[in-house]
């Protein structure tokens, strides 16, 4: 089965930048790879060196917008997305962590709710909350 290959989020190169701001250096855009007979797409993959001697962390960024009128109807496909993305990877390339990047107005309105949190914690979903016009990342969230 081959999924369809999404369109790149509008703030795709906003965060990118800011990745690259904070030393990651973007090794894949979008980061590609195949788990049975379905074909994923993350929007980013990137890595950091943490030594000249060793290997760096490595990660992959699934960036969402969180634009539309619904908040928890863009949560629902985000965190549907992204455990099927974090299952994929778990069997392919288990030194590399899923993100899920996120704009600040986002974290600070809908990812306080009570919901959002426990959800969240219950499926361990690591956040980079970014500010997409300065092309910062605001906060990583483990």
């Amino acid at each position: 089965m081959v999924l369809p290959v999404s369109a790149k989020d509008i703030f795709h190169e906003a965060v990118k930048k800011a990745l690259e701001k904070e030393q990651w250096l973007i090794t894949d855009d979008p980061l590609k790879f195949k788990f049975g007979n379905v074909n994923f797409q993350v929007d980013l993959g990137a890595e950091k060196l943490v030594a000249a001697e060793k290997e760096g962390e490595k990660i992959a960024i699934e960036i969402k917008s969180f634009l539309n009128p619904s908040a928890i109807t863009d949560f629902y496909a985000a965190l549907g997305q992204f455990l099927s993305y974090r299952l994929a990877l778990e069997n392919l390339e288990s030194n590399r962590t899923l993100y899920m990047a996120i704009p600040v107005d986002a974290y600070r309105d809908f990812f306080q709710l009570e919901f959002t949190q426990i959800a969240l914690q219950k499926y361990q979903v690591p956040l980079i909350v970014y500010e997409a016009r300065k092309e910062v990342i605001i906060k990583w969230i483990k």
